[in-house]
């Protein structure tokens, strides 16, 4: 009889690394454009809170590739907010 395999892990850390990754682009060109005007200021609010949130759930359950998705997101997601609010459109509404 083969050892039971859980793959459960395994794809909690395939769309922890995922979901991650795909902000690395968007904060990267943040970063060297300095252009974030056109980035939704209510959308990255609302997106930052809710990693937040997920990040201490995952926590809360000692979760860990809630954990380690989360905080590497937190990061990047809270980034690219700082930058919307310091590199943004002045006068801009959203």
């Amino acid at each position: 009889m083969s050892p039971s395999l859980d793959l459960a892990p395994v794809f909690g850390y395939l769309a922890a690394l995922c979901t991650t990754v795909a902000f690395l682009p968007q904060a990267l060109k943040a970063w060297r454009s300095r252009s974030v005007g056109d980035l939704s200021l209510a959308t990255f609010l609302l997106f930052t809170c809710g990693v937040a949130s997920w990040l201490m759930y995952g926590i809360l359950t000692v979760d860990w590739p809630i954990i380690a998705a989360n905080v590497i997101t937190l990061a990047l997601a809270g980034s690219i907010l700082v930058m919307r609010v310091v590199f943004g459109r002045s006068g801009s509404r959203d």
